[in-house]
């Protein structure tokens, strides 16, 4: 004869059970809902590339253009770059195919260029995609650096990689403490416009102390924060005194004289 204490025993088992599943499919509904909510809200505070933006994706006019799945190549025609090639981090919340006009303005004058992309459009999970691009083409010299947010991150791996970057370079952006140059005998390049509105002058002014003491320092006149891509302006940001191509063509050729000089 069974025992009718273990039959009662089993008999209360079985709601238990149904409320921990059913605490469990609530729990996972949650998380699905947030994790949706939460690419959504990415998705609408994300800046897209303008329509010039893209049309400098094509290839044409001396510079091949090649999108891979991590990041996008500009290079000369000729296959003949200079040395060093240039990596590049996008600013937060921003495309990466809006910095392609920057990217062929630097090509045209003779070097290769990698526009990465990051996932979610933040620096900060994709820091070390450097990585594959420079075992790609080990032979050659690397410059990385970015614009905003994605400067940070870059900093941070030339930090980490002071044997492989050749030098770093920040486009209205800084060096925090984590990744610190100032003992690094790294060059360094810092561009910031003088109608920026989004930069933290304070934090910038502070975050000198980071940097390596081989630092050029440019101030664009009339540029401000989004011009240094194509993506339209961003929230607080001041209204420029100059043309997005103005702009794009002053960055351009501040940073391929500094890597002329570096490079001598």
């Amino acid at each position: 004869m069974s025992d009718p204490t273990n039959v009662l025993s089993r008999t209360n088992d079985k709601p238990a059970r149904r409320r921990w599943r059913k605490a469990l499919y609530w729990t996972a509904a949650i998380v699905v809902v947030l994790i949706v909510g939460v690419l959504i809200a990415l998705n609408q505070l994300t800046y897209v590339p303008k329509e010039e933006a893209l049309a400098a994706l094509r290839s044409g006019g001396g510079v091949t253009v090649a999108e891979q799945s991590d990041w996008t190549r500009f290079e000369p025609d000729s296959g003949e770059a200079r040395q060093p090639a240039v990596i590049f981090y996008p600013g937060g919340m921003v495309e990466p195919e809006s910095y392609a006009p920057l990217a062929r303005a630097i090509a045209e004058r003779g070097h290769r260029v990698y526009v990465v992309s990051m996932p979610f459009n933040l620096a900060m999970f994709g820091a070390n995609r450097a990585d594959g691009i420079i075992a790609e083409r080990p032979e050659d010299r690397y410059v990385i650096g970015g614009h905003s947010l994605g400067g940070v991150f870059a900093a941070r791996y030339a930090a980490k990689h002071p044997d492989t970057i050749a030098g770093a370079y920040f486009l209205a952006s800084y060096v925090d403490e984590g990744g610190s140059l100032s003992d690094s005998a790294i060059p360094a390049l810092q561009i910031t416009g003088t109608k920026d509105g989004v930069m933290n002058t304070a934090k910038w002014e502070e975050a000198k102390a980071n940097l390596p003491a081989e630092t050029t320092y440019v101030a664009i006149e009339g540029a401000n924060h989004s011009q240094f891509g194509l993506y339209g302006k961003q929230k607080g940001d001041h209204d420029p005194d100059i043309t997005p191509a103005k702009q794009i063509d002053a960055v351009a050729n501040a940073l391929t004289a500094w890597m002329n000089k570096s490079g001598d």
